[in-house]
């Protein structure tokens, strides 16, 4: 009796981890996809805003990943890696808090990309970030071959450009139309 158990919890171990296995590989298969890009906000950076006078090119200005979000960023880049994603072109906002997350992924060297700036401090300028991030992505969707395309960016801009408000470390995974326009999501918790 005990081995005919152990048989069918050992059946039932082996088929739970096929299913995890299609599962891990739904979001690589989605994203070598040309209409796919995951946007993330940037991991723990306490507070909100930057600090009155901060300078872009100068971190110690800004608000910037504690201890916290960069263990935050890196778990990030395992579990990607987990999911399947091997290979990505890695964009970010030209802030620091942006740039360390998107390089702590661990997919090489990000490019800074003015297309994702935040516009928290100017309100206004929300319709032209998503024009500029929309234009962007008709250009890098076509070259990305079959790379995973992820961009790091900031709340403000991932809640206009989708509709969802995400936590530090969180993700959307959105299907765009050949003009760069959102046409489906799919949000990602972040991996703990």
């Amino acid at each position: 009796m005990l081995s005919r158990l152990a048989a069918f919890c050992l059946s039932l171990l082996i088929l739970s981890s096929l299913s995890l296995a299609a599962r891990a590989s739904e979001l690589s298969d989605q994203l070598a996809q040309g209409d796919q890009v995951l946007i993330m906000r940037h991991a723990r950076a306490p507070g909100i805003g930057d600090p009155a006078g901060f300078v872009l090119g100068d971190c110690s200005t800004q608000r910037n990943l504690n201890e916290e979000g960069r263990e935050q960023a890196r778990k990030i880049g395992n579990w990607l890696r987990q999911q399947g994603v091997s290979r990505a072109v890695v964009a970010s906002s030209p802030w620091c808090r942006t740039r360390e997350t998107a390089a702590l992924l661990g997919f090489g060297e990000p490019q800074a990309q003015d297309a994702l700036a935040s516009f928290f401090n100017d309100p206004v300028q929300a319709e032209t970030a998503n024009r500029r991030l929309e234009q962007y992505l008709r250009s890098a969707l076509p070259g990305k071959g079959s790379r995973a395309l992820i961009l790091v960016t900031h709340d403000v801009n991932i809640a206009r450009w989708t509709g969802e408000s995400l936590a530090s470390g969180e993700m959307v995974l959105v299907r765009v139309d050949a003009g760069g326009r959102p046409v489906s999501h799919k949000v990602y918790a972040r991996p703990d």
